[in-house]
C-alpha cells in the first residue's frame, strides 16, 4: 500500500509541473479569449461594455473576415497537398533508391526548416522582385523585352499562391526526414516478396510502403494543417502584410490588425475565438476521414 502510494506521489509531482504550466499559459488565456470575445473593448483603457453575441454578429457579416477564410482555407489545401505529396515522393526516393549523396540530399532538404520564417520570407520577397528578381529574370528569356514585370506578391491574384510557394519550400524537407524514418522500418522482405511477384515501384509504394507508414502519415497530416494556419499569419505578415488590398489575409492577420491595430481588441478576440473552433473542428474531421484499421507485419 505504501509503495503504491509513494508510486502515485512520484507521478503527481512529475506531472505537476506541466499541468500548472498547462493552466498557466493554454487554459486561462484560452478562456480569457472567449471571455474578451464578448465585449466591445478597444484594448488599451480600463473601459469594457459587455455587447454579448453582437461581435459574432458583425464577424459574420464582414466581407473582410470571410476574404481571409478563403484565403486561409485555400493556403491550407493547396500547401497541405503539395507539401505532403512530394514529402512522400522524395521520401520514397531516398529511401529505396541507390543515390549517390543521399546524405547530401537529405542535409539539403531540410536546411530551409532551419531556417527562419523572417530568413525565408526574404529570400522569396527578393526572388519574387519585380524589377531585379531572379523569378522574374528568368521569365524575361521567353517574354517580350516591353513586357510588363510580373508583381507576384503585388497581384490579387497571384499573391496566394506565391506564397504557397515558400511555405511548401519551408516544410518539404522536415516531414521528409520523418517520412523517411518510417520507411526505414519496413521489412525488405515485402519488398523482395513483391519484385518476385512482379509488382512495380509505383504498385509496392501504394500498397506496402503507404498503408505500413499510415498512422505516422495522418499524425502528420493533422499536425501539419493546424500548424498551417500559424505559419501562413508569419509568412503574410513577414512578406505581403496582407496586401495587397487584402488579397494575402488570413485568419490570424486579420485577427491581429483588428484587435492590436484598429483598436478592436474585443472583436479580434471573436475572430480568435472561431479560429479556434474551427482549428479543432478541422483536426476531428481529418482524424475521422483519415481513420483505418493499422496494418502490422
Amino acid at each position: 500500500m505504501k509503495s503504491k502510494r509513494g508510486r502515485n506521489g512520484f507521478i503527481a509531482v512529475c506531472i505537476l509541473p506541466s499541468v500548472i504550466l498547462f493552466i498557466i499559459f493554454m487554459l486561462i488565456p484560452t478562456i480569457n479569449v472567449f471571455k474578451m470575445s464578448l465585449y466591445k473593448w478597444g484594448g488599451f483603457s480600463n473601459h469594457k461594455t459587455f455587447v454579448g453575441m453582437n461581435n459574432f454578429k458583425i464577424l459574420f457579416q464582414d466581407d473582410k473576415f470571410y476574404r481571409s477564410f478563403q484565403n486561409s482555407i485555400l493556403l491550407i489545401v493547396l500547401v497541405t497537398i503539395i507539401t505532403m505529396a512530394f514529402a512522400l515522393i522524395f521520401a520514397a526516393i531516398l529511401s529505396r533508391e541507390k543515390i549517390k549523396g543521399q546524405n547530401f540530399f537529405r542535409i539539403i532538404f531540410y536546411i530551409p526548416n532551419i531556417l527562419s520564417v523572417v530568413v525565408i520570407s526574404a529570400i522569396f520577397s527578393a526572388i519574387y522582385d519585380p524589377n531585379q528578381g531572379l523569378l522574374n529574370s528568368i521569365l524575361s528569356v521567353f517574354r517580350a523585352k516591353d513586357a510588363a514585370p510580373i508583381l507576384w506578391l503585388g497581384n490579387q491574384r497571384l499573391v496566394v499562391y506565391s506564397l504557397v510557394i515558400a511555405m511548401v519550400w519551408q516544410a518539404i524537407g522536415y516531414y521528409m526526414v520523418m517520412y523517411m524514418a518510417s520507411m526505414a522500418g519496413v521489412p525488405e522482405s515485402l519488398y523482395e516478396s513483391a519484385n518476385l511477384e512482379g509488382a512495380g515501384k509505383i504498385y509496392q509504394f501504394f500498397h506496402i510502403t503507404l498503408p505500413l507508414i499510415w498512422t505516422n502519415v495522418r499524425t502528420t497530416l493533422t499536425f501539419f494543417i493546424i500548424s498551417t494556419i500559424n505559419l501562413s499569419f508569419l509568412f503574410v505578415q513577414a512578406m505581403t502584410s496582407g496586401k495587397p488590398d487584402g488579397a494575402s489575409e488570413v485568419f490570424l492577420s486579420y485577427m491581429y490588425a483588428q484587435a492590436y491595430t484598429n483598436s478592436s481588441y474585443g472583436y479580434g478576440m471573436a475572430i480568435g475565438v472561431v479560429v479556434f473552433l474551427f482549428s479543432f473542428g478541422l483536426a476531428g474531421l481529418v482524424n475521422f476521414v483519415t481513420k483505418r484499421e493499422p496494418l502490422e507485419f
